[in-house]
């Protein structure tokens, strides 16, 4: 864990389906800049990253092949956390190795940074794509609490090509500030 949640308990609900909160749920996934600033906004905070799991790994799942090419990524799990340890947001994302400049690499290997403020310095695009069960589970089996209608997956294009793959569930505390 990173930052000052390393003795603090992790709070995380799913998002509430309140038909009050619709028009806020569908607003969080149509938006196409970085949710790491959207989070900061809301919470008026930044943002906490605890680090689950990140490992360079050269088996994927197809889609990940599919939407990136390559042969190696970084497969990292994470939270947006508040200060105070509630969940604004869950991430499971690859990272195509070959496509990524190092000192891109160099933060995420430091595991605190989240990956929104890293993109600033990068000319990006987000695409919205599927992905299947399979991959999902990855960060369900990291973080519990599987929500798939506050869920939503993209990848992060360059001019250069694909970088990221991204699937990310939006959490109950997103709407309680």
């Amino acid at each position: 864990m990173n930052g000052n949640l390393d003795h603090m308990s992790v709070e995380r609900q799913v998002f509430p389906a309140d038909a009050n909160q619709a028009a806020w749920l569908r607003l969080l996934l149509a938006h196409d800049g970085s949710t790491t600033r959207l989070c900061e906004a809301v919470a008026r905070e930044p943002m906490q990253v605890l680090l689950h799991h990140q490992a360079r790994v050269t088996e994927a799942p197809p889609e990940v092949r599919t939407h990136l090419g390559g042969a190696s990524w970084l497969c990292r799990v994470t939270s947006l956390c508040t200060a105070e340890g509630a969940v604004l947001m869950d991430n499971l994302s690859f990272t195509r190795l070959d496509a990524v400049p190092d000192w891109f690499l160099d933060k995420l290997d430091e595991g605190r940074a989240p990956i929104g403020h890293m993109l600033d310095a990068l000319y990006v695009r987000r695409e919205r794509v599927a992905t299947d069960a399979a991959l999902q589970q990855i960060l369900w089996d990291q973080v519990g609490a599987r929500d798939d209608a506050a869920s939503r997956s993209y990848r992060i294009v360059t001019p250069e090509g694909p970088l990221m793959l991204i699937f990310e569930v939006f959490r109950a505390a997103v709407t309680a500030r």
